[in-house]
């Protein structure tokens, strides 16, 4: 009786067993645009974009609700400060005879301005002002003048101020020596400028906008526009 021969055996490759993977979660942006549509979305930036807008331009006409008195003193501080640092010993009566030539001592009152939704309509605001205080010295040498700019110019920055232009007036006498500061972004100014030819000192500083509290609506003019000084005196510690 004959032997069968035994069918060779396939052997049988092991199956690896694969991890299901978690379907991806959608991004926030993919849920927006599926659930606006594009269209939705650019509609949804125009509203920010408006909102911002309208924001900022509140923020711009956000003054201050201060009397024009009491800004006018402010800016007067700043002037008296810088003249006794440079050292005058005069005293400046209020007032201007001849601009240019005599000694000043004066307020003045700006408009103040709001520039719309798109910063483009540049109108002024009713019962908003901006005071600044104008000083001038006459027959002020250059012994006086420059070491006294110079030292103005050190203090400042020390305190603070951001020294936006200076210059140095060369040999030639019709030459000025010029000083302008700011800080604030810009709401706070001085400025000071000695002309060699004339030995002629100004000085100027400006304070940001505010709203007068008694201003009402009919009201006509500026607030503050009728403000006198004090009269500008040498430094006590003089």
């Amino acid at each position: 009786m004959s032997q069968e021969t035994p069918a060779p055996v396939t052997p049988v490759t092991p199956v690896t067993p694969v991890t299901p993977v978690a379907p991806a979660e959608p991004k926030a942006s993919s849920c927006l645009v599926g659930a606006l549509g594009c269209g939705g979305v650019a509609v949804v930036l125009v509203f920010v974009a408006i909102a911002l807008l309208v924001w900022k331009a509140e923020e711009a006409t956000d003054y201050p609700r201060v009397a024009p008195e009491d800004m006018a003193g402010r800016a007067f501080e700043r002037s008296q400060e810088a003249y006794d640092l440079m050292g005058f010993q005069r005293t400046v009566r209020p007032g201007v005879e001849r601009i240019g030539v005599s000694t000043e001592n004066t307020f003045s009152s700006g408009y103040c301005y709001d520039g719309g939704l798109l910063g483009l309509a540049d109108k002024t605001v009713d019962g908003a002002y901006a005071m600044s205080h104008r000083w001038a010295v006459n027959h002020v040498p250059a012994g006086q003048a420059v070491p006294g700019l110079r030292k103005l110019r050190r203090h400042l920055e020390e305190d603070g101020w951001e020294v936006s232009s200076y210059r140095e007036g060369g040999k030639g006498k019709g030459d000025s020596w010029d000083l302008f500061v700011q800080r604030d972004g810009g709401d706070q100014r001085m400025s000071f400028t000695w002309y060699q030819d004339r030995e002629y000192f100004t000085g100027g500083a400006s304070v940001p906008c505010a709203y007068d509290p008694e201003w009402q609506s009919g009201d006509v003019g500026l607030p503050g526009d009728d403000l006198a000084p004090s009269a500008l005196r040498p430094s006590r510690a003089s």
